[in-house]
């Protein structure tokens, strides 16, 4: 009777994982597969509370739906995969192909101590349609800019997914550490983990938000995204299923093109796996940023949500309270701390990678980079989002300010965007602006400029 290890990392599901049908398969009718999944302190340290309590809860699920066989040990993986796959005789170990630089490297020592065993790691899909490096330009190269991309990425496709197995004998009795207690969250409030949940959380989305998608994605205010984001970086759901029922009109193919930019930003960090802390443009790593004692309380002032500008403000509130935030308000908050308070992009995307529950590196790290003007987009520099147009633009009733910035709640639409209008002030102590943005424009202009002559 042969026994295989199933080592989940980023697919916390049954269904559409080609890695667990894989290792059924080998495990044969009369085999036995063992439910692995390793706390790893390299990837535990610089994780946010939120997205250790998530995953966790999504631990608990995988663990339910597999009657209670989950073995979860901390450790070094060099040491705890093949030290489980030595003790219960397996001679395959089965997990999705990991694309990120840690990841890589961290399976590629796997293998290595597992080899000396005289056991296969078998690496079987990936937590993307289209795994990363796959589409590349006609000269061999990987894509710089996104549309180009997209096509490619489309033009490829990808499978259809795949059913989770009818039947597995999972291995009972296996001693481990267990799931770990959540840690403290304070405010933040998280949607609910597991398969199960983002099973309705995308049943929530097709049925009521996908038709309107494309109009309301862009308003703050509205319930109209689709809150998969933390589901697909866990693995609780797999872009293919997603994909697999969209069909045509506008809000599907926005959605598409939504998750073809994850996509892109995974290509581009496999890529460039440097670019995790360093700006993608080489000319745009010797901009100045502003450092000291005055930028830190600036920066303590947007983390906190006190700049004077609601916009900013609602963004950076509904990201301690809910650990998520809307992706317009994301490029809003952004632009802000690099253009107007010129500080170093990595220490917006280490703070949202402290608080965000969906916090995916590739994605962030390169979405930041999009917006400070270091990354892949192709024209940069003129981008400088002022927070007052774009709020009046897509809060325009200020629906969303008003949730999250409870001072400015009386005030009316055509106010609640410029409290700094009202006569003598806001009420409710809400502050004044902390930096003229127009002055601000013209300084980040300044800077980029100069390092463009360089």
């Amino acid at each position: 009777m042969a026994t295989t290890v199933m080592w989940f990392r980023r697919d916390l599901r049954l269904a559409d994982n080609p890695a667990l049908l894989e290792a059924v398969h080998e495990a044969g009718a009369d085999g036995e597969v063992v439910a692995f999944f390793g706390l790893d302190d390299r990837l535990r340290r610089p994780a946010g509370a939120p997205r250790l309590a998530f995953l966790y809860g999504c631990l608990r699920a995988l663990d339910d739906a597999i009657g209670g066989c989950l073995v979860v040990r901390a450790g070094p993986p060099a040491t705890t995969v093949p030290a489980l796959a030595g003790e219960v005789g397996a001679t395959v170990v089965c997990c999705a192909e990991d694309f990120g630089p840690y990841g890589r490297a961290r399976d590629d020592e796997v293998a290595e101590a597992l080899a000396a065993k005289g056991i296969e790691l078998r690496r079987i899909g990936s937590p993307y349609a289209v795994a990363p490096g796959t589409v590349c330009t006609a000269a061999g190269e990987p894509y710089k800019v996104f549309t180009p991309f997209s096509r490619a990425w489309r033009d490829h496709g990808w499978p259809e997914p795949v059913r989770a197995p009818a039947s597995v004998r999972w291995t009972s009795g296996v001693d481990g550490d267990g799931v770990p207690d959540d840690p403290p969250l304070g405010a933040a409030t998280l949607p609910d983990a597991g398969e199960p949940a983002a099973q309705q959380t995308a049943r929530r989305f097709f049925d009521r938000r996908l038709e309107g998608y494309s109009a309301g994605r862009d308003d703050p205010g509205a319930d109209a995204t689709s809150r998969l984001s933390v589901h697909l970086k866990y693995g609780t759901v797999h872009p293919r299923q997603l994909l697999a029922k969209l069909g045509r009109g506008t809000g599907p193919d926005t959605f598409r093109t939504e998750l073809a930019w994850r996509e892109f930003y995974a290509d581009v960090l496999f890529a460039r796996p440097d670019t995790v802390r360093r700006a993608y443009r080489e000319s745009m790593r010797t901009m100045a940023v502003d450092e000291g004692a005055d930028a830190d309380e600036r920066f303590a002032a947007w983390a906190e949500g006190r700049t004077g500008y609601p916009i900013v403000d609602a963004g950076m509130r509904q990201l301690l309270a809910e650990a998520w935030m809307h992706n317009r308000v994301r490029m809003i908050v952004a632009s802000f701390l690099v253009k107007d308070l010129h500080l170093d992009w990595t220490r917006g995307a280490r703070h949202f990678m402290d608080h965000l529950v969906d916090g995916d590196v590739a994605s962030n790290q390169h979405g930041w980079q999009w917006t400070a003007g270091t990354g892949t987009d192709a024209a940069p520099y003129f981008r400088v989002f002022n927070p007052t147009t774009q709020a009046t633009r897509y809060d325009a009733d200020g629906t969303y300010v008003r949730r999250w910035v409870p001072e400015l709640a009386g005030l009316a639409a055509k106010l609640v965007h410029e409290p700094w209008k009202v006569d003598g002030g806001p009420a409710g102590g809400y502050p004044p602006p902390i930096v003229d943005h127009a002055e601000e424009r013209e300084e980040a202009l300044r800077r980029y400029a100069a390092v463009s002559e360089r």
